[in-house]
């Protein structure tokens, strides 16, 4: 890891804020276990709106409860979730396909309250982390062939 790298990644420890999907991940990773953090990832790879992403965000912080489609309940949840945090909390979101349809118009807006839940953990005096791995779109749906949930592919 080049000393630029480690610099970013003690920034981000130290104060929070969006991780880059080309940064070290693995460094990342060490660099907020050694601070305690909880590391939390929402696999997004069957989310294809913005409900099941919210589901999975629910599934990925292990909140009591799911919510809704508000972005103020989920400013709600993620603000919990970093409250009941010892130091801070990392949140990746694992496989967003953020092209897709469903999706698209509201990354902005997610991008939004993640950037107040970091300002948020930094008012409590913690530290709240938050990226995406963007894959893109789904594939299309091909007429008469039925995608389940538990398919194995995207």
């Amino acid at each position: 890891m080049g000393r630029q790298a480690s610099r970013q990644i003690q920034k981000l420890v130290n104060k929070g804020g969006k991780f880059e999907s080309d940064g070290d991940l693995e460094s990342l990773q060490s660099a907020c276990h050694d601070a305690q953090f909880a590391w939390c990832v929402t696999d997004c790879s069957k989310a294809r709106n913005l409900s099941a992403l919210f589901r999975a965000v629910v599934k990925a912080v292990d909140y009591p409860q799911f919510f809704g489609g508000q972005f103020d309940e989920l400013y709600d949840c993620l603000r919990d979730s970093v409250d009941e945090q010892k130091s801070g909390l990392v949140l990746l979101f694992y496989r967003l396909h953020s092209a897709d349809p469903g999706l698209e118009a509201d990354i902005e807006e997610l991008d939004a309250v993640l950037q107040d839940v970091v300002a948020h953990a930094t008012d409590r005096g913690k530290v709240f982390i938050y990226g995406f791995e963007e894959v893109g779109r789904h594939p299309d749906d091909v007429p008469g062939q039925v995608r389940n949930w538990s398919d194995a592919s995207d």
